[in-house]
């Protein structure tokens, strides 16, 4: 792939991570699950792996410092041509940024900030490691969703930042719509009111393909995980909220287009 092809437009999801406190058993949980092989590196941060499926990455845990008291939480990068530039933005439009923008060895540049609603994000300038290398298959990533309280004046924060359009659900009882880039969906906005959990607050939620979203929910149970909310049919296919052994949540979908 030449480097024009594997450019990500800026706001595109390029990567999640997640930071936990015992990689060994996060690693066993999730390779169990999604059948995933880990790989060291970068270590700039800490102790990291990068998660891979049939050779391809798609997703990377590292440890949290031990004296940070922080959530445990899936996190999604969001592409940019320079992340300065972008943590600047990011400040300006009333987001915080809590880490860096500093470099990942020779992987890329990245910041970790914060949306004005208090959902974390990551901003990923790349150059040896291009991102996920592979969605929307069973064990590797297929979606992220923005839950908030409500959609329209964090959307304006992510479009100003990102640059992203914006295609409302019209519905009088369903707040929701999707962030676009050269038209074409690339995340979703949903505002939940007084349903946002009080422990978690506005939060980003990554959404990972399996084949069969009820099997993977027994085997998240089986694991040592947990289920936050059994499987239903939605929109996009069957889909389940479950939490793993050190409370992270996430989202299995069975995608309708599979």
């Amino acid at each position: 792939m030449t480097e024009a092809a594997a450019r990500r437009a800026p706001g595109t999801p390029c990567w999640v991570s997640l930071m936990v406190h015992d990689m060994a058993a996060t690693q066993e949980f999730y390779g169990a699950l999604f059948g995933w092989d880990f790989r060291p590196g970068p270590q700039q941060l800490g102790p990291y792996v990068r998660a891979l499926l049939d050779g391809r990455e798609v997703a990377g845990i590292g440890q949290l410092p031990p004296d940070r008291h922080l959530p445990v939480a899936w996190t999604p990068y969001l592409a940019s041509d320079d992340v300065d530039a972008t943590a600047e933005t990011v400040r300006h439009c009333g987001g915080t940024v809590g880490v860096g923008p500093l470099d990942a060895g020779e992987a890329g540049r990245m910041a970790i900030g914060s949306d004005p609603a208090g959902a974390v994000f990551g901003v990923w300038q790349a150059a040896a490691h291009r991102g996920t290398a592979v969605t929307g298959v069973p064990g590797a990533v297929a979606w992220n969703e923005l839950v908030t309280r409500e959609t329209a004046t964090v959307a304006k924060f992510y479009q100003a930042v990102f640059g992203y359009a914006e295609e409302a659900v019209v519905s009088a009882d369903f707040d929701y719509l999707t962030l676009q880039l050269e038209s074409r969906p690339v995340a979703s906005v949903h505002g939940v009111g007084h349903s946002l959990p009080r422990d978690r607050g506005a939060h980003w939620e990554t959404y990972f393909e399996v084949r069969d979203v009820d099997e993977a929910v027994e085997r998240v149970a089986d694991l040592g995980g947990h289920v936050v909310k059994p499987a239903r049919d939605g929109s996009h296919g069957r889909v389940a909220t479950v939490a793993d052994p050190e409370g992270a949540h996430f989202a299995l979908v069975a995608s309708r287009t599979q």
